[in-house]
């Protein structure tokens, strides 16, 4: 009977992500490491609806408040079940999905001990997403449409300075746009974002932590803790232990630290809205990144929202192919000139390459634009 509960259970906390997920022996085995069998009844509940009041859990889950609270407890530890009030002070449960942003990223958000636990699991989530991606691949054509209707999965921040013989020099930025009456345009600079909020918590990167449990140490950084949390998603990860509440001065020493070397911003909003405030920050690497390598892999499309576009001054360029090195996902390439150019339709916006550019023969072009880029066809 629980082996059929964890198979409902599963279901629920699939639909409650944007990835469909195998309800197979991988997954289970995940969900039986973290999940209390006590609490399988209670995350079936969230069948129809994925956030709920408590008037609401006490309708649905025929339990008392403090058999709520209980489940809440439990769950929230291991980041299935989000708690904080709304904007009109009333609290909500909202029921997590496995990634982007739930199990997978809230487990990994601790510091790692390097448990047989831990590896265990690090290997079961790569074979979940192995299977993902068969899955996928098998039934491209059918479902990599289904792709192209999402909203952004976040937004591009780029790097706008960099450090040349101890000096700070800003990133050229080219062709101003105008704002149409009305809109709001979302921050642009990073330092901008943190500055907004009183409440910042900082947590390690899931996918470096990740990597480092299979023992494939990150090739760019030794950084760990650098994802940020932002508001009632900061009081959550440090309520549940995920992460560590900074000030503002420590979370932009931070920053600094990650723009150094060479980590891409990207902010997450609420329901892929860029115009509503940021929930979280992560500084990715193309090394490690769960959105990269899923994209690489074929299990998911990249989408993502950028303001810029990256621009290559051909007098300047001296054809190193520093750019193409850095880019985290090879949108730049040495042409028959000689010159490096920028594939417009893949370029995130995220000023890696004009960062590292020796020649600061890079600079940013003002382009608001969704990035989509299809998952490669690996399978024919």
């Amino acid at each position: 009977m629980s082996l059929e509960k964890y198979k409902k259970a599963a279901r629920v906390i699939i639909n409650a992500g944007q990835f469909p997920f195998p309800i197979n022996d991988t997954l289970l085995e995940i969900l039986q490491m973290t999940i209390n069998e006590d609490d399988l009844d209670f995350i079936i509940a969230f069948r129809r609806k994925v956030s709920q009041t408590m008037d609401q859990l006490k309708k649905s889950t025929k339990m008392s408040e403090e058999e709520i609270l209980k489940h809440v407890n439990s769950l929230a530890k291991v980041g299935l079940i989000f708690n904080q009030p709304n904007s009109q002070g009333v609290m909500v449960y909202r029921l997590m999905p496995l990634v982007m942003v739930g199990l997978f990223e809230y487990l990994l958000m601790k510091p790692i001990k390097f448990t047989e636990e831990e590896k265990k699991l690090a290997r079961l989530f790569s074979k979940l997403f192995d299977e993902l991606a068969e899955f996928i691949q098998n039934g491209y054509d059918t479902i990599v449409p289904m792709f192209e209707k999402m909203p952004p999965f976040d937004r591009t921040v780029p790097i706008l300075n960099k450090t040349v013989d101890g000096k700070e020099i800003e990133i050229k930025v080219e062709e101003s746009i105008e704002v149409p009456e009305g809109q709001v345009m979302p921050t642009v600079k990073v330092e901008e974002i943190i500055q907004k909020f009183d409440d910042i918590a900082v947590g390690h990167c899931f996918c470096r932590q990740h990597k480092d449990l299979l023992s494939e140490p990150c090739k760019i950084t030794d950084l760990r803790e650098t994802c940020f949390t932002f508001g009632k998603s900061a009081r959550f990860c440090a309520e549940q232990g995920f992460a560590r509440m900074i000030s503002k001065e420590e979370a932009l020493e931070i920053l600094k630290k990650t723009e150094e070397a060479g980590l891409i911003h990207k902010a997450f909003h609420p329901h892929s809205d860029i115009h509503r405030t940021e929930t979280s920050l992560c500084n990715c690497c193309g090394d490690c990144c769960g959105e990269f390598e899923w994209w690489r892999m074929g299990m998911t499309a990249l989408i993502s929202w950028t303001n810029y576009l990256s621009s290559v001054n051909p007098e300047l360029c001296k054809a190193c192919g520093t750019c193409v090195e850095k880019c985290p996902i090879n949108a730049i390439e040495i042409n028959e000139k000689n010159i490096a150019s920028v594939d417009e339709s893949l370029c995130l916006g995220c000023g890696i390459c004009a960062h590292f550019c020796p020649e600061g023969a890079i600079g940013l072009l003002e382009k608001p634009r969704r990035v989509y880029i299809p998952p490669p066809k690996i399978k024919n």
